[in-house]
């Protein structure tokens, strides 16, 4: 049993085809599937059930995966450790966290990181929904989780701040700020598609406001709602940090107002690495 083979199916199951896997491991598809049967066989049972179009885990390898995760993020942290008393500060720190956060609070915390710590590599995992990051995370996909709490998470938790939404609208819209969610009822919105989670968010803020949204279109990609709303397809609600500052559209804040909490999240104490990005996290400039 390798270490090279936990990383072959921890890729496999990340990817959900042997042939991507292989793609991004740089290594021949017979070669991938020769590994992993070793691995099983080691184990001493299937930990893949392979099917015609997808790879599926068999309750064995949900039970294996979180740790070989932990084994090969712990290699890293040794690698990391190692070379950084050497005086060769290198490796990579993983970050898991949702598409919408990738777009609006990331970027200014990734340019600060890449000017102090150039030979530090960050790798993002990003997600549609604060479910799916929180059971990757589980699963122990990254180093730090930057996302919306949690449910009855065991392990590192910090606050960073609040994210506020606002409406989005075309630029001659005739609405004042603040606005009330109510007065857009009757509209047909543009919604975001199921498997995103600011769907859900936009259903509870306009449940609590009364109603609940139509939507003339949805769309699975965050940064396509202001621009759709802001050309006459209906109202979006959308993280103000991720418009930028030429934005054509009418942006009105809400009242009542729009919030998420947002922390970051993970297993363990954060080692200084971690935590240097962490600070760095909460030192970015929040909505509310």
């Amino acid at each position: 049993m390798t270490l090279r083979q936990f990383e072959y199916l921890v890729t496999v199951v990340d990817e959900g085809s042997f042939t991507r896997a292989a793609e991004l491991l740089h290594v021949t598809q017979p070669a991938l599937s020769h590994q992993i049967r070793a691995l099983e066989r080691a184990v001493g049972t299937r930990l893949l059930d392979r099917l015609p179009r997808a790879v599926r885990l068999t309750p064995a390898g949900r039970a294996w995966l979180p740790h070989a995760r932990d084994a090969l993020a712990d290699v890293e942290r040794a690698l990391t450790a190692a070379r950084r008393t050497a005086g060769v500060e290198c490796g990579e720190l993983r970050v898991a966290t949702l598409y919408s956060l990738t777009l609006g609070v990331l970027p200014p915390v990734l340019r600060r990181w890449r000017a102090e710590h150039a030979d530090v590599r960050i790798r993002l995992f990003e997600h549609r929904h604060a479910d799916e990051l929180r059971d990757a995370m589980a699963d122990g996909q990254a180093d730090l989780a930057v996302g919306p709490e949690p449910a009855n998470w065991v392990g590192f938790r910090q606050l960073l701040g609040v994210e506020e939404f606002v409406v989005v609208l075309p630029p001659d819209t005739h609405h004042r700020e603040p606005i009330d969610l109510r007065a857009l009822a009757d509209e047909g919105w543009v919604h975001y598609a199921p498997g995103n989670g600011l769907a859900d968010l936009v259903d509870a803020a306009c449940a609590a406001r009364g109603f609940q949204p139509g939507a003339a279109v949805r769309t699975e990609q965050t940064a396509a709602a202001p621009v759709l709303a802001a050309s006459g397809l209906g109202p979006a609600l959308v993280p103000r940090n991720i418009l930028p500052e030429t934005f054509d559209g009418a942006v009105l804040r809400t009242d009542p107002p729009v919030r998420r909490t947002l922390v970051a999240y993970a297993h363990r104490t954060p080692d200084p690495l971690t935590a240097a990005f962490v600070s760095l996290l909460g030192e970015a400039g929040w909505d509310a």
